[in-house]
């Protein structure tokens, strides 16, 4: 089996030390650096060109998002793979949006990261079985592909014409959320653009169509 090369990415030096422990014990993963910030993290993997960058999501400097797009754009061939403490669908969705391959938590088993660390080197993406079966919860009701009526507010926000920031600022939210939500719509919808999503919605009477009157 191809040694998988691996760049460690955690702010706390206890954390990233046992975790180093955990992943080299397989003999088929080298870790070829470790990072304590977002910034670091992106230096290096320009630098040392890793197959699997492990990723803490809240990281000081650079957020694990930002240096998720980072990595991507600088380093094409390194797969993402998010270790973090949060179970946000907002923050998975994020990720998955910047680019990443994978995203577990850190109650994740040793065993389950040295798998997932080979799964995303082969070009899998890996999601953590209690996140996966939430969103398939989600997916299963009477229409699997209705909004939340939180993407509702963001679809009809959309079909205004109104940008990211702008529908952030109307609902009280950041940018990257307003993102988030368009990546759960797009993966909801089976499309792969606003004007599409807006349309699909319209279609469905979920929001109105350009011109009508809103009853609500």
């Amino acid at each position: 089996m191809r040694t998988v090369r691996v760049l460690l990415a955690e702010d706390h030096a206890v954390v990233r030390e046992g975790t180093r422990q955990i992943v080299e014990a397989d003999p088929a993963i080298e870790v070829v650096g470790e990072a304590a910030d977002g910034a670091e993290v992106v230096a290096l993997a320009a630098r040392l060109r890793p197959d699997v960058v492990l990723l803490d999501l809240h990281m000081p400097v650079l957020n694990g998002i930002e240096a998720t797009r980072r990595i991507v754009e600088d380093a094409a061939d390194a797969r993402i793979l998010i270790l973090s403490a949060y179970d946000d669908e907002d923050y998975v969705a994020a990720a998955l949006d910047a680019g990443a391959s994978g995203y577990l938590l850190k109650s994740a088993h040793g065993h389950e990261v040295v798998a997932a660390i080979h799964a995303v080197a082969q070009g899998q993406v890996v999601m953590d079985a209690r996140m996966a079966r939430r969103a398939l919860r989600r997916r299963d009701g009477p229409a699997a592909d209705e909004p939340t009526p939180r993407e509702i507010e963001v679809l009809r926000l959309a079909a205004r014409g109104l940008r990211t920031k702008d529908i952030a600022a109307e609902l009280g939210t950041s940018p990257r959320t307003i993102e988030a939500h368009f990546t759960s719509i797009f993966n909801r919808f089976g499309v792969t653009t606003r004007t599409e999503a807006v349309m699909h919605a319209a279609a469905r009477r979920w929001i109105r169509h350009e011109g009508e009157t809103d009853a609500r």
